[in-house]
């Protein structure tokens, strides 16, 4: 079952890859009054990166919790 979720990832990961490739154009990005242009495809990786980050912080805080409500007593 390891191989497999490492092989949906791996997939996951190239096709975004591609789809960031194939989009270099400018984007206007813009969060509280402020304002960037940037390429979609350094976008999409920078989002990836972020969510793959951010989901395998859940993870492990969500395994941690777990582990130690079995712990106790």
């Amino acid at each position: 079952m390891r191989w497999f979720h490492l092989a949906v990832i791996v997939v996951l990961a190239f096709v975004t890859l591609v789809f960031a490739l194939q989009n270099f154009q400018n984007v206007d990005v813009s969060l509280f009054r402020l304002g960037i242009q940037v390429p979609l495809a350094l976008l999409i990786v920078i989002i990836y990166v972020l969510g793959a980050a951010t989901g395998g912080s859940l993870l492990a805080l969500m395994r941690r919790s777990i582990q130690g409500a079995r712990a106790v007593p």
